[in-house]
């Protein structure tokens, strides 16, 4: 009996082992993981806030995080692929791609961002809202031509998007998150159409106001 129970220890031990690497591999990856959401988070509302520098490094915060993620778990696909770490990349995409948008600057590929394509393609369609809130804060500025500029990157992201036709399990969800960047944009547009009207109005009381006054001054 005593043999059979060392030999039954051989064979648990190092299952106990990899069982206890891979459980240590995803608390790593939950609090990196989470590091980097904070980070990238943050970033968004300094880029919102025009705070350029700290947006910046705030973003190099998520990816060194996002990094050790990946690093923590890429021996362990289960782990890898659970779930937590693509949702991090997704966070850290947005605000690359967040930053980028609002600076009208060219928008980097899922490799310059240093994420896999899903979650680079789930964060560019969350990037899509932080678009609208750029768009009206232009709008609340006065700013309608820079506003029409961020629903023009809108649509083209959504353009983008609706090219990607495959089953939710390879895209995670796409669909769900392409409709809803559909729906905000479309909400985005009828605003801004509300706004270039009483834009246009203005215009035209203000000439109306200057014919007026250039005809008193003229009859006086």
């Amino acid at each position: 009996m005593s043999a059979g129970e060392g030999e039954l220890a051989a064979l648990t031990d190092p299952v106990r082992a990899r069982l206890v690497a891979r459980h240590e591999a995803r608390e790593v990856g939950l609090a990196a993981g989470r590091n980097a959401i904070r980070s990238a988070a943050n970033a968004i509302r300094a880029t919102h806030r025009g705070e350029t520098d700290r947006a910046g490094r705030l973003i190099e915060e998520a990816r060194t995080s996002l990094r050790e993620a990946y690093d923590a778990c890429g021996a362990f696909p289960d782990v890898l692929h659970a779930g937590f770490v693509q949702d991090a990349a997704k966070e850290v995409a947005e605000a690359v791609l967040t930053r980028a948008a609002v600076a009208s600057e060219r928008l980097p590929g899922p490799e310059e961002v240093g994420v896999d394509d899903v979650s680079w393609l789930h964060g560019l369609a969350e990037t899509v809202g932080e678009l609208r809130r750029a768009s009206l804060d232009h709008v609340r500025g006065g700013r309608i031509d820079d506003a029409e500029a961020a629903l023009a990157l809108m649509q083209e992201i959504l353009a983008a998007l609706v090219t990607i036709d495959v089953p939710d399990g390879l895209s995670r969800g796409l669909r769900r998150a392409t409709d809803a960047a559909r729906a905000i944009t479309e909400r985005t547009r009828g605003d801004l159409t509300t706004a270039a009207g009483q834009r246009e109005l203005r215009r035209a009381l203000d000439a109306h106001r200057e014919a007026l006054e250039r005809v008193l001054d003229e009859s006086s």
